[in-house]
């Protein structure tokens, strides 16, 4: 039974002055929901599938990108050929694509100028990441695999355009949004 039972989290329950029970409530990790931290150097593959270098072909505005770190770093070139060839990348590739890049305090998406590191500009990594979770069928699988427990972003350097906190906060809102529509269409 212990073997069976190991890695699962029990309440102790007094059932009387002379028995003790056990409740098993399940996986610990599920059951205490123990928060998730989004990286691509995750040894879980479906980790890496949610990560933001995770190579997963997603459209958004017309455009085709091989990875949503291809998307954020192509925002910071005003070149849209450079974009183009960024659009193309994923994991590490894409993100060391970015740091070529000459720091601006805003850019343009269509037409409109976004503020780097602003609300409008977190909406973007939004719109890219629902692009991919919709779009790429194991990476969808893999976020709603997360079930509820919490999922953080923590690197050795966070962002200073999206904070890990605005990106954990980005997959856990689109993680509820799928759900709805998956639970609607039951």
């Amino acid at each position: 039974w212990g073997t069976a039972m190991d890695g699962h989290a029990f309440v102790l329950n007094q059932q009387d002055a002379r028995t003790l029970r056990l409740t098993d409530l399940g996986e610990t990790p599920e059951a205490c929901r123990l928060p998730i931290n989004i990286t691509s150097q995750s040894i879980v593959p479906d980790v890496q599938l949610i990560s933001n270098l995770a190579e997963t072909p997603f459209e958004l505005d017309g455009r085709r990108y091989a990875s949503v770190e291809s998307f954020w770093q192509g925002l910071k070139f005003p070149s849209e050929s450079k974009r183009e060839e960024l659009a193309m990348l994923s994991g590490q590739e894409a993100r060391q694509a970015g740091f070529d890049a000459i720091e601006a305090d805003s850019f343009v998406y269509d037409s409109q100028t976004v503020r780097t590191g602003t609300f409008d500009h977190w909406q973007l990594m939004k719109r890219a990441c629902f692009a991919k979770f919709t779009q790429h069928e194991p990476a969808k699988h893999a976020l709603l695999r997360t079930g509820q427990r919490p999922i953080t972003h923590r690197m050795r350097k966070d962002s200073r355009t999206i904070p890990g906190v605005i990106m954990a906060e980005i997959w856990m809102q689109i993680r509820s949004k799928l759900n709805a529509a998956t639970q609607k269409a039951t």
